[in-house]
């Protein structure tokens, strides 16, 4: 592959030659609540940049020398994995889902099982959904040397040329140069988060690269070692994909199936077991935003060192990461510290203690507390709804439904609802009834009542619902009819 992978568009490229980037989304990125939370994780997050975190994936990989990417997300974020990558521009895309997290060799197993369907020789590049890269100028020609040695039978990771002594990320020990192609070495091995003093010392070794968690190589080759190292996962993904189900853009996994593999990583399932590693050393400006002081790291600093996101004042601060999304938060006489304010979570901590958080959220879930795994706004695939007052027996919501979209026919056993119209125009089914509800008007749905809410028109419809009754969960939802394919 003489040309690097972002070069123009070959008019007449064989399948074979293009590489077909695969993305996995998947965890909850806990050390960046209470922004990232499993209802929404860091990747659907505009971080970095003004794109979100797959955004910024998906573009890194589209375009010429690509194929349409194939997507590994949770059934639960589908219409948002779906939405992002239509909003960028992103179009075609595979989009398999997990109906349970089983790691992330399962899920690559899974790619290359649909990979090999159209192309057993295909070229996967493989990366996580929420990784930050600076340089991407630099990618292209790293990623032309990897599909060339891939195309030759082995297995490539990139290995991140190490900036500091980081303990949060694991490590690749490089070997002997490669044969016949500069710049790509053996694997000597694979080293897990370090402490702090052996971090520093295979920082000053120099033989040593940060573990970015990327892979390059054939659906045949990594389906062969899948075989050898774990061949129950094979025998169930395989399973789980021959008895899939095609759901508007969506490829379903066998649940059952699925279910039955073992949770394992790739790294343990096949990177340090095999004869065919080979790492790429890479200077990326890689960073897996693992945390809000990665963050803080990679975003433009005033003169004092802070970073100010959102509505934040600050004093005689310096070396802060505040971030408020809404609430005016004020910092004074401080420094290194981060803070990060939702509308119904704040965190503060020193910056040497941001791989805590993850505890925090722990603690969180074990007292049973929403907020650890939940936003107060809550997305769905015609739009979203967040909760403003809730008391014994009524709650008051505010609903925000898409252009074109509506919600599912439904009724409830527990609770009448009455909508107020504040922006748009509502197209309302109330049992026999059609009803068109205008800004400023309402309509009342009587507790068993058949409904559904559409936006008909080409502005969001907002409205304000007043639910009341003696159980006001969102499992009283009886779905008589759902173009979403919800149950």
């Amino acid at each position: 592959m003489g040309t690097t992978i972002t070069q123009a568009a070959r008019q007449q490229e064989p399948v074979s030659s293009l590489v077909v980037p695969v993305i996995l989304s998947g965890g909850s990125g806990s050390r960046l609540w209470p922004v990232s939370r499993s209802s929404y994780p860091k990747q659907f997050w505009p971080l970095v940049s003004k794109h979100t975190m797959v955004q910024e994936t998906a573009l890194r990989s589209h375009g010429a020398g690509f194929s349409a990417p194939i997507v590994v997300c949770n059934n639960e974020h589908r219409f948002i994995m779906a939405e992002q990558l239509k909003e960028v521009g992103v179009t075609g895309a595979h989009i398999l889902l997990e109906p349970v997290g089983r790691n992330s060799a399962p899920a690559i197993t899974a790619a290359a099982v649909l990979a090999a369907e159209t192309d057993p020789d295909a070229v996967l590049w493989v990366m996580a959904a929420d990784a930050a890269m600076q340089k991407p100028q630099n990618v292209g020609p790293a990623l032309a040397l990897a599909a060339q040695i891939a195309r030759a039978g082995r297995i490539v990771t990139f290995g991140m040329t190490p900036t500091r002594a980081e303990t949060g990320y694991g490590y690749i020990e490089k070997g002997a140069a490669l044969d016949g192609y500069d710049g790509a070495f053996s694997v000597v091995k694979f080293v897990e988060k370090p402490d702090a003093d052996k971090a520093a010392s295979m920082f000053e070794s120099g033989r040593f690269l940060w573990n970015s968690g990327m892979f390059v190589f054939t659906a045949r080759t990594m389906l062969a070692e899948m075989e050898k190292f774990e061949p129950a996962i094979v025998a169930a993904v395989r399973e789980a994909m021959d008895r899939r189900r095609s759901d508007i853009d969506f490829e379903r996994l066998d649940a059952t199936a699925f279910a039955a593999c073992p949770d394992i990583s790739i790294d343990y399932a096949v990177a340090e077991r095999t004869s065919l590693m080979t790492v790429i050393p890479g200077d990326f400006g890689w960073s897996d935003v693992g945390s809000w002081d990665a963050l803080w790291e990679l975003s433009p600093k005033d003169d004092a060192g802070n970073v100010s996101i959102g509505d934040v004042f600050m004093h005689n601060t310096s070396g802060s990461y505040v971030r408020s999304d809404g609430v005016l938060t004020a910092v004074t006489g401080v420094e290194d510290l981060l803070v990060v304010v939702k509308d119904d979570a704040v965190l503060v901590t020193h910056r040497q203690h941001a791989q805590d958080v993850k505890a925090i959220v722990a603690q969180l879930k074990k007292a049973g507390r929403k907020e650890a795994t939940a936003h107060a706004r809550c997305y769905r695939p015609w739009g979203f709804y967040e909760t403003l007052i809730k008391g014994s027996r009524f709650q008051v919501k505010r609903i925000v439904v898409d252009p074109g979209e509506k919600l599912s026919l439904q009724k409830h056993f527990h609770r009448a609802e009455h909508w107020v119209v504040v922006e748009g125009t509502a197209h309302v089914t109330r049992d026999e009834e059609i009803i068109l509800v205008r800004e400023n008007e309402s309509v009342y749905l009587p507790l068993g009542t058949v409904h559904r809410l559409e936006n008909p028109g080409r502005i969001p419809l907002t409205l304000i619902e007043v639910q009341s009754g003696p159980y006001l969960g969102e499992d009283d939802i009886v779905r008589l009819e759902d173009i979403y394919s919800r149950s």
